[in-house]
């Protein structure tokens, strides 16, 4: 296949979760307000379909973001694309607003994600994943100008190489399991909780256990007590108890748009500040309601002399023995640090992420990124990898960046800001390069 065969593109999106569909409808919109400035675009996903924490959306969890903060509203609060948008099309405009809530259940912001994505799912290659990418040089200066991808099917087989001038690379957080444990029919990481809980036989669980002490840590320990009523249910907890998540006010505006400029142009004396004092706003943290709930449940269990909620705090979990169906836990806890043991039926580590990193897609690629003194990808303030002069492709990234860009860095909420700001970037560095090529193609008509 030559080169002229290969689907070239302005943009190539790699993952579609929330992040690049934001960016998908960023360039649909200001493709519709400047027809002249239009970028071709694709996105590649490995999932067969479009799906957000689909293992997560437990029927009593709610978002821990206001309605506004969803793909588009900060940047462009006209759009068509809003969650009131789609609450109009749903025809559920006037029932939300009724319901006096900013905070929609997780079940319905994920249908309203599905609804944006179908909008946009003709530039959205599903079932692929993007394995490599390396310079393609093709530019009359001796600069290669575009980036080629080889993609492969769900199979592993290569299905198509395509080019493009710029890639943003979303491909979520990495789960993270206990060390020495790996996931299997009885013991589950949390981000795929609601299949494995679903083909087990609910009768079988008689003992589970949840180990975390952040949210969806509590929502699986709460939605384990209310699904399985004959069930002894163990939350293991290396904190003393659950901690509050701070969604007060000024603890908020950490995520406002501003506050990316104040982290990356910070001192290091300020952005470890955000970390010390903000941690509490997203890791590691719980609503007040979930822990009220909770709370409320061993309470009624007390009064009524029923011992079924058991909240081992200051607990770490040493290993994890499996052998057939029996699963035991061996733990560390309690004031003096105490050697005990668990016997379960399945154990769910909700033991969070790892951000993502994409040193492994970027290949031979990556010897052309610049890295700080720790070793992190150096990052642009428009969220693009720093490279070499020798490197004019825009290769730019959503999530990853929390060195760089600070707490909001992979969440939802500066979702919509973020996608502009790489739509203008691009823009920007695409005009700069036209007029380069412009100012070559002028000297070369001098010559002759």
């Amino acid at each position: 296949m030559t080169n002229r065969e290969h689907e070239i593109y302005d943009v190539v999106g790699i993952g579609f979760g929330p992040s690049n569909l934001s960016l998908s409808i960023a360039l649909e919109e200001r493709a519709l307000d400047e027809p002249e400035r239009a970028l071709s675009n694709h996105f590649f996903e490995r999932q067969p379909r479009f799906g957000w924490h689909r293992d997560m959306l437990l029927p009593s969890a709610t978002m821990q973001i206001s309605f506004l903060k969803d793909l588009v509203t900060f940047r462009n609060p006209t759009s068509s694309f809003s969650f009131i948008s789609f609450l109009h099309a749903a025809g559920r405009l006037p029932q939300f607003v009724n319901n006096q809530d900013f905070f929609p259940t997780r079940q319905e912001f994920h249908q309203y994600l599905e609804w944006a994505q179908s909008r946009v799912a003709g530039r959205v290659s599903y079932g692929s994943a993007v394995t490599s990418l390396r310079l393609v040089p093709v530019d009359p200066t001796g600069q290669p100008d575009r980036l080629r991808l080889t993609v492969a099917d769900v199979a592993g087989q290569i299905s198509r190489v395509v080019e493009a001038r710029n890639v943003v690379i979303s491909t979520g957080l990495v789960p993270k399991m206990l060390d020495g444990v790996t996931s299997d029919d009885r013991v589950w990481h949390s981000s795929e909780f609601l299949q494995k809980f679903r083909r087990m036989d609910p009768r079988e669980l008689r003992r589970v256990a949840v180990v975390g002490a952040g949210q969806s840590a509590a929502e699986i320990t709460r939605f384990l007590y209310d699904e399985l009523p004959h069930a002894q249910v163990s939350a293991i907890i290396p904190s003393y108890g659950y901690s509050i998540a701070d969604a007060t006010p000024f603890a908020n505006q950490i995520f406002d748009p501003r506050a990316v400029d104040h982290y990356y142009f910070g001192s290091d004396q300020t952005r470890e500040a955000f970390w010390r004092y903000h941690r509490n706003t997203n890791y590691a943290v719980v609503d007040d309601e979930v822990i009220r709930d909770l709370y409320r449940r061993a309470y009624d269990d007390e009064v009524r002399g029923v011992d079924r909620l058991h909240f081992l705090n200051l607990t770490r979990v040493d290993a994890v023995k499996r052998s057939g169906a029996e699963t035991r836990v061996l733990l560390r806890g309690g004031p003096a640090g105490e050697k005990d043991e668990l016997e379960v039926d399945a154990l769910v580590c909700a033991t969070g992420y790892d951000s993502m990193e994409p040193t492994g897609l970027l290949c031979a690629l990556d010897e052309h990124c610049l890295r700080d003194e720790t070793g992190r990808l150096r990052m642009e303030r428009d969220y693009r990898v720093a490279t070499t002069p020798d490197v004019p492709c825009g290769i730019y990234l959503q999530g990853g960046t929390e060195h760089t860009h600070g707490l909001s860095s992979s969440l939802l909420s500066n979702i919509a800001v973020r996608s502009g700001e790489i739509v203008d970037s691009i823009l920007a560095r695409s005009a700069g390069r036209n007029d380069k090529r412009s100012m070559y193609a002028r000297a070369a008509g001098g010559v002759r």
